[in-house]
């Protein structure tokens, strides 16, 4: 049986772009629960400093850093890879020279880290009725047109 090799980070202080996008999605998620960097931090035993480095890629988190995120976080580890852009899902192993950070998923996906989206989908959520809610998002997709 072949095995593939998969070592995708070639130099020293080049960002994984799962990593940026795993990190994309920590913040994502703490920012929709209204959680500060300090206090995801203090709950996994971090500084906000080290958690600042996690969201954005430039740290690696190990497997039990991460389940104790999720925990933190209260969803499952999948979460964190969901929706992940095909180009990173299906990355050749030889990746090209000069990551452009430019084109990360962060970047690409800039929406949904804006601070207006993040608010709009927090109260979207507090409403309880779920037919409130559901009318709601009808009369957004109307209005977008």
């Amino acid at each position: 049986m072949e095995v593939k090799k998969v070592a995708y980070r070639k130099k020293t202080g080049v960002p994984d772009p799962i990593d940026i996008y795993v990190g994309g999605r920590v913040k994502l998620r703490r920012t929709l629960l209204g959680i500060s960097q300090e206090i995801l931090a203090d709950a996994v035993g971090l500084t906000f400093q080290q958690v600042q480095k996690y969201e954005r890629g430039t740290n690696r988190m190990g497997a039990s850093r991460l389940f104790d995120i999720a925990t933190v976080l209260q969803v499952p580890i999948s979460y964190f890879y969901e929706d992940m852009p095909d180009d990173i899902k299906t990355r050749k192993i030889d990746a090209p020279e000069g990551f452009d950070r430019k084109k990360t998923p962060t970047s690409e996906h800039g929406l949904y880290t804006k601070r207006e989206t993040l608010e709009l989908v927090r109260y979207y959520y507090t409403i309880t009725n779920k037919k409130t809610r559901e009318e709601l998002l009808r009369l957004i997709e109307t209005l977008s047109g």
